[in-house]
């Protein structure tokens, strides 16, 4: 698995200190993006939490995430969280080690009180004696929450003293966008009371009891509203929500007492297979969502949703377009970025999807919006080492790829044949432009994990075909009865 080493310097370790009977809670910066460029330990935030308890514990779902492997556990995983200033908000964000798990804690504008909320991303150093102190906070006594250096801190550190070198998985990186994607499709499903909610939440169990599910989601456990509650049930009926791996939810334990609600969203599953869903537990002032992908031993990373997006050149150029257009908005606005771009709405979504795949933005299934941040990774590499865009590029360049082009005789779907190793498959476009293949991909998946390689270098050359060719006159048209073309395409979407 292809990894590089992150390394993370931070001012001084974290720290939860008591001064005059007021708590400080102290969040060191590592390096991160700011609206002025790049800083080596911004401050976002100085002022007080309105709901302490509540905010320290969902720090620790957040840090909990980050910590485990819900897969292969033997493994380690650490990653500190990053966080987003927004102008009005923090988001805390984490991954799994597995890549299974996605985690935000939101703290809205009502959670934080008597300071103003800076812009930029980073890493924020959550050691282990925080953690402890965090989990002893008690009563609520003000709390004072600084996400960033103070002055003296500033003034009299000559250099980094707290440093750490952690491993970073091109697929991490991947999961990390391949989460924003997949969310920009749910909806809301279920909502239950804060009563409901902690009932629910408490039965479910905290030790794998499922198995993996495949493609066809066997073994998947389901919940479907009932009432004013969610009943599991074994089979996706309709208007239930996929619960793989309900152990992956137990950093929400965290949070319970501080409930005020539990919405699920997720999308609509029509063939029964496996899913990815949000569950999202609101708290005062605070939102904290853990987002699990569609099987406990499936990461993210595999999911193939930004393909389709990261195969465009007309993508590519929109997200250049609209990416100098954002000024960490926590809630991107979609017709007001199509108005200042010049771009239809679909182009936008398009581009921000791309964004998205480059840690440029995240995805809010409450507010159903994106937000802009800047994940502090290179996160691009992820784009460059997917596994089957760069397969797909490869098949592109070999001339690999043989378009049929249709006549009249011949009238119906698109068809094309693409050589890989000593195989050849077929690749033949449905109704809605979905490109199906007759590779063992496509057979275990139907799609619902994103195009196989075959089907993703068809589709760029066919892009690149329609950019390359002239326009056909009646003069120039092939006759009526004309055998079939087999055409190879190269890479820039020329004949040979």
């Amino acid at each position: 698995m292809s990894r590089s080493v992150q390394a993370l310097a931070y001012a001084r370790p974290s720290a939860l200190t008591t001064e005059g009977g007021t708590g400080l809670l102290g969040l060191e910066t590592s390096g991160g993006l700011t609206p002025v460029g790049r800083e080596a330990h911004p401050q976002f935030f100085a002022g007080f939490l309105s709901s302490p308890q509540a905010a320290a514990r969902g720090l620790l779902a957040v840090a909990d995430v980050a910590a485990a492997r819900y897969y292969q556990r033997t493994l380690r995983a650490s990653l500190d969280p990053v966080v987003t200033a927004g102008g009005d908000r923090l988001r805390f964000e984490s991954f799994s080690g597995c890549c299974g798990v996605y985690a935000r804690l939101d703290v809205l504008p009502e959670g934080l009180d008597g300071a103003d909320t800076g812009h930029g991303t980073t890493n924020v150093d959550v050691n282990n004696p925080l953690r402890e102190a965090l989990s002893r906070l008690s009563g609520d006594e003000p709390l004072h929450l600084r996400v960033g250096p103070d002055e003296l801190a500033v003034t009299t550190t000559d250099g980094p003293v707290v440093e750490k070198k952690v491993p970073l998985p091109d697929r991490w990186l991947r999961g990390f966008a391949e989460a924003q994607v997949i969310t920009a499709g749910f909806d809301l499903r279920a909502e239950l009371s804060a009563a409901e909610a902690v009932r629910f939440l408490r039965t479910l169990p905290r030790t794998t009891t499922t198995t993996s599910a495949g493609a066809g989601g066997r073994g998947s456990l389901w919940v479907v509203p009932a009432g004013r509650t969610l009943r599991p049930t074994t089979r996706p009926v309709p208007g239930a929500v996929c619960l793989p791996g309900p152990e992956r939810l137990t950093a929400l334990q965290r949070v319970l007492r501080h409930a005020t609600a539990l919405r699920v969203y997720g999308p609509a599953a029509p063939d029964g297979a496996a899913t990815a869903a949000a569950w999202e537990v609101t708290l005062p002032g605070m939102r904290l969502t853990l987002t699990l992908s569609p099987e406990p031993s499936r990461g993210f990373s595999g999911e193939g949703a930004v393909l389709e997006a990261l195969a465009t050149d007309e993508a590519a150029a929109d997200a250049d377009l609209v990416s100098v257009l954002l000024s960490w908005e926590p809630r991107i606005d979609t017709a007001d970025l199509a108005a200042r771009s010049g771009l239809s709405p679909q182009r936008v979504r398009g581009a921000l999807t791309r964004l998205g795949t480059a840690g440029r933005v995240g995805y809010d299934a409450a507010d159903a919006a994106y937000f802009h941040r800047e994940l502090p990774y290179d996160a691009g590499r992820a784009e460059a080492r997917n596994p089957r865009l760069t397969a797909a590029r490869a098949l592109l360049a070999d001339g690999a790829v043989h378009l049929h082009t249709p006549t009249a005789a011949t009238a119906g779907p698109r068809t094309a044949t693409v050589r890989s190793g000593e195989r050849h498959y077929q690749v033949r476009e449905a109704a809605g432009g979905v490109l199906s293949c007759t590779c063992q991909w496509w057979a275990d998946y139907r799609g619902r994990r994103g195009p196989c390689k075959h089907a993703l270098a068809v589709r760029m050359a066919h892009r690149g075909q329609a950019a390359t060719a002239p326009t056909t006159t009646a003069a120039t048209a092939p006759a009526a009865t004309a055998p079939a073309a087999t055409t190879p395409v190269t890479a820039a979407g020329e004949t040979r």
